[in-house]
Formats: C-alpha cells, structure tokens, sequence
C-alpha cells in the first residue's frame, strides 16, 4: 500500500480538500500509476457542484493526467513498470460491440453505461481516515498515485514532456478530434468555435490543421481573442457586442452561414446558436461541452438538412490513437503548450479552480 497525497471531494459544493490516502496495489488486470502531472477541465467542477450524473462521494476526481507505472497486476501485458502513460477516462476494452466497431470510440465500459466510480471488481483502491473513497471515470488523477484497469491506460513515447502531454487525456484530444474525427472539416471551409478555454481552442487547432479556409472563434471573454488568433482563428467576436443573436451575425459574415459550428461551453441557449449558425442544409454543428439542462429548440433547424452531432474524446479510439497524437506533437505537428497558462503545485489545486472559473 502507497501512502500519497490526494485531492479529495467530500461531498458536492465543498473544496477539494488534500489528504493523505492510502492507495493498495494493484489487481489482476489492473495498473498503479503514479501521477506526475494533471489538467483541470471543466467536467471536474461539474463535480465538486454535484451536476455530473452518477458520481458517488467521496471521491477523488481529476481525469487529465500523465504518469509513470510503478507497478503492475497479474496478467498485465501492454505496460510495464517504468513506462509512460496517459490514464483514459474513455476505456477501450476491446471485447463490447462497439469496440469491435471500427467505426465506434465509445466502450460500453465507459461511465455513460455504467458508473465508474468502482474499479471493475466493484471495489475501491483508495481509502482516507479508514473511508473508502471513490474513483472518478477510474482515473482520479487528483492523487499522486492512482489504479486503473488495464484496458484505461495508454503507453506513450519515453520522450514526452508528461507536464504538457497530460491534456491529451481529455481537453486536447476532445477538442481537436471534435474537428478532426467528428466533423470531418474539409480543406477550404467555415468553420464557428463558441467557447474559447482549452477544448474550443484545441477545436480550433482541429479546424487550421484540416486546412479551414475561416475559423470564426466566438466567447465572451475578450482576453482569449489573442490566444485563438495565434492557434488559428481568422475572426474573433464577442456575443455582447452586438445586438442581434450572434447566429444572425455569423450568418451575415458568412452569407449562408459556416459549414461546421461547435460548442465548446455546455450552455443549452449557446448548442442551440451553434447549430443556428451554420449552414441550413448542408451545415455540421458538434456538440462538445456536457450540459446539465435539456434542450428545447425548433426542429426545422433540422429539417432543412442540418446535421447535429455529438463527441466523446474527439472520437478517438483511445489506446490506439493517445500514443500516435503524443508522437505527432513530439514531431511538432501543432503546438499544445500554448493551452497552458498556469503550472500550480498540487497543494493550490483550490487555486486552479478559481482560476479556471475566472476564465483565466
């Protein structure tokens, strides 16, 4: 058993309150992991607020992480200890339909089936003051070690920086793929991001590298305009400086309107401009933010010929495309070190919540 720090939830609407925990070694099929460096995305504070369905407290969360395996269960053989990994908070068991769907990155094993708040055998490898704690889509990468199933890890390059490569495991990839994979930009086209923290403007790296002939990048924070302009956006504009619905100005830009819209906030009110926004027979609009709310809207949006759709980690199949996304950054390919404004220890991880609600 390691004995380790750890962020851990308590209860909803409460801080992260860092502890000592126990973490007991691994299972059969099962990999310790000691993590050297972890994102916060927003899906965490959906957490802490208790707005993420089917999370059981407490828990300890964090799901954008890289680390190091320090050892491993029986039968493990794609890691070993030494190795570097990205955890994945999106599994790839390899045996359910849609892992045997060349077509699907979903795994029915992920917590959208079935809650991972448990390790596999229905049981936790972590404990505070005597409590079993539980996981977080099995990663919990808020702790410096952590065990995951087999089939949650990716081995990655030895030479990755495991300080940047961390956001592969969700805001990167998510975004990126979002463009990539979902979507399927063409060369030449419009393309609409909403929401400019580190999904949209990985959505908007997606959108340059598919050779985008325009990318309209839209929040409300002016201070991210720079950023976005640096990873590729042609135009940035701000809702609150019109006074129309900001679809009626991207379609005045545009004259028909873009050919592919995302959204990158999970605001019911923002999907749906999304989607209003671009072309209305031809037009793609990828949802990417989780929502807590449902959605109302005017199904002829639809029925000119719109597509909605929706993403989960980019589409990417996870262990097989985490290690050659890490090698393509690693060839410079494009440039995820400028998604990272801040490098806290551990201890303030309070502070990044701040800030990451600042829109800093």
């Amino acid at each position: 058993v390691i004995k380790c720090r750890a962020a851990v939830a308590w209860a909803p609407g409460k801080p992260l309150s860092v502890e000592d925990v126990e973490v007991a070694p691994p299972k059969a099929g099962e990999v310790r992991i000691k993590i050297v460096a972890t994102g916060i995305c927003h899906s965490d504070d959906h957490v802490l607020k208790g707005s993420l369905p089917n999370v059981e407290f407490p828990v300890i969360p964090g799901h954008e992480g890289a680390g190091i395996v320090e050892s491993i269960g029986e039968g493990v053989t794609s890691v070993k200890p030494g190795d570097k990994v990205i955890p994945l908070c999106l599994p790839h068991c390899g045996e359910c339909n849609f892992c045997r769907n060349p077509d699907s990155n979903f795994c029915q094993k992920s917590h959208i089936s079935e809650p991972q708040n448990l390790l596999p055998d229905k049981t936790s490898r972590l404990t505070c003051k005597r409590k079993q704690i539980h996981h977080f889509l099995w990663v919990s990468t808020f702790a410096e070690y952590t065990v995951v199933p087999e089939y949650a890890v990716a081995k990655i390059d030895a030479a990755a920086p495991l300080d940047k490569v961390c956001l592969f495991g969700c805001g990167f990839s998510t975004g990126y793929g979002a463009a990539i994979n979902t979507a399927k930009v063409k060369p030449g086209s419009t393309c609409a991001v909403f929401g400019l923290g580190g999904v949209g403007l990985s959505a908007v790296m997606g959108c340059k590298a598919a050779r985008a002939a325009r990318i309209i990048a839209v929040d409300i924070n002016k201070d991210k305009s720079a950023k976005a302009k640096e990873l590729g956006a042609t135009d940035c504009i701000n809702p609150r400086d019109f006074k129309k619905p900001i679809q009626e100005v991207i379609t005045e830009m545009t004259g028909q309107g873009v050919d592919y819209s995302f959204e990158a906030i999970g605001h019911a009110d923002t999907m749906i401009a999304a989607l209003a926004s671009c072309n209305m027979n031809t037009g793609v609009s990828v949802m990417i933010g989780v929502t807590d709310s449902e959605i109302s809207f005017d199904p002829t949006l639809l029925l000119t010929g719109r597509t909605w759709k929706g993403t989960l980690f980019g589409g990417w199949r996870s262990r097989e495309c985490i290690p050659k996304l890490v090698s393509s950054y690693l060839e410079k390919k494009f440039n995820l070190d400028l998604l990272i404004t801040h490098t806290l220890p551990f201890a303030k991880v309070n502070e990044g919540f701040e800030l990451l609600r600042a829109g800093k």
